[in-house]
């Protein structure tokens, strides 16, 4: 019989990016799958084309001469003799992106030990903390509800004085394998339900689960330098494990509470500082605060507005250890509300005394002559 064109199996066109011949692949996989379509070998033969198409154009070498010179280029031992290479399903869990809960592979990829052990869910406690407390670090108690392994038959979920019984129908194993075709599939035990074992007698605090629900106060060390998003994890301090397995983590993300004077970027601070009239045209030291407490900085003469100051090493400890970060000090001129007629008297006096090309620009080849005020006319029209 001849053999359909590859692309033409997939349904997509020469040329398809490695990205789309597996979804291609991986829908076809999904419609014509044995244990989809039990006693059709109608889908079966469509599983294995698929499966054969897939082995060539997954594989950049075959995929080349088979572009070149089609099937007769590849030749039976360039496919694996049927046409299927085995090998290129290494990863099959992840080229068929889920079909394992579909067609009841849990225990045929680890999801159960043998003796239905398996790890405990991980979970997430989401934490709000202080400006202050994230820049020097703490520690602090958190309340967590979770399942835990049950203290009166640790975790076996039988009776004391009693053991589960291995499950006769999968020996322990806690999935049946079968052969549909030419496929092998595990098919999770309905017997014993992927556990593996029988409880016959099942403990009457946890009720067979082998597990408890409890309120457990688990103390958190917050490190210093620590930002909103970054995740603390606390290894083991998830749900406890199904059938005595270990317990998963616990993710603490940490949200930082803004500052009513500082804003962090990075591991540096930022902060904007009023500085009077007078001081920012004369010069002089002002006070301005830090996480630690206080600094004086030097002002100088002729300080214009929104110049910044840096000051080294007052900035966020780096939460990896690595140093500090600096605080940059932004100043704002402070212009008074209201002034007194005595204050008016010296300002105008000091206004007579400035030069009147004071605020006229450098003259430059297509500005010369223009002062400041007939630029910003022009531009108004």
């Amino acid at each position: 019989m001849t053999k359909r064109d590859y692309y033409e199996v997939l349904d997509i066109p020469k040329g398809s990016s490695d990205q789309d011949i597996k979804s291609a692949y991986r829908k076809l996989a999904l419609k014509y799958h044995p244990d989809r379509n039990q006693g059709s070998k109608d889908a079966e033969e469509k599983f294995k084309e698929a499966a054969e198409a897939y082995a060539v154009l997954a594989d950049p070498d075959k995929k080349r001469v088979y572009d070149r010179f089609g099937h007769s280029g590849l030749g039976s031992a360039a496919t694996g003799g049927s046409g299927f290479d085995p090998s290129v399903f290494t990863g099959f869990e992840d080229i068929l992106g889920g079909l394992g809960d579909v067609f009841g592979f849990e225990g045929a990829f680890g999801a159960r030990g043998r003796g239905g052990q398996a790890r405990g869910a991980d979970l997430r406690y989401d934490l709000e903390i202080t400006f202050k407390e994230s820049a020097n670090g703490t520690e602090t108690s958190i309340q967590i509800p979770r399942q835990e392994q049950c203290d009166n038959c640790h975790g076996t979920g039988a009776a004391p004085g009693s053991k589960p019984k291995t499950c006769t129908q999968c020996q322990g194993h806690g999935q049946v394998r079968y052969q549909q075709g030419f496929f092998t599939v595990a098919r999770t035990c309905s017997n014993c339900r992927g556990l593996g074992s029988i409880i016959t007698s099942p403990c009457q605090d946890c009720r067979g689960d082998g597990r408890i629900q409890k309120e457990r106060k688990i103390k958190v060390k917050i490190p210093p330098g620590i930002a909103t998003g970054q995740r603390l994890r606390l290894g083991g301090e998830g749900e406890g494990g199904a059938g005595g397995g270990p317990s998963g983590d616990l993710y603490v993300v940490i949200y930082v509470q803004d500052h009513q004077f500082f804003q962090r970027e990075g591991d540096d601070l930022f902060c904007e500082v009023p500085v009077s009239f007078p001081t920012a045209t004369l010069g002089g030291e002002i006070t301005v605060p830090t996480l630690e407490g206080t600094e004086s900085i030097k002002i100088p003469e002729a300080t214009q507005a929104g110049a910044t100051f840096r000051l080294k090493g007052q900035g966020i400890k780096n939460v990896n250890g690595r140093g500090l970060g600096d605080l940059f000090i932004k100043i704002r001129i402070d212009i008074p509300k209201t002034i007194t007629s005595e204050q008016r008297k010296h300002l105008e006096k000091f206004a007579a005394s400035l030069p009147k090309d004071q605020f006229e620009p450098t003259p430059s080849s297509n500005q010369e002559g223009k002062g400041l005020f007939d630029r910003v006319k022009g531009i108004f029209g």
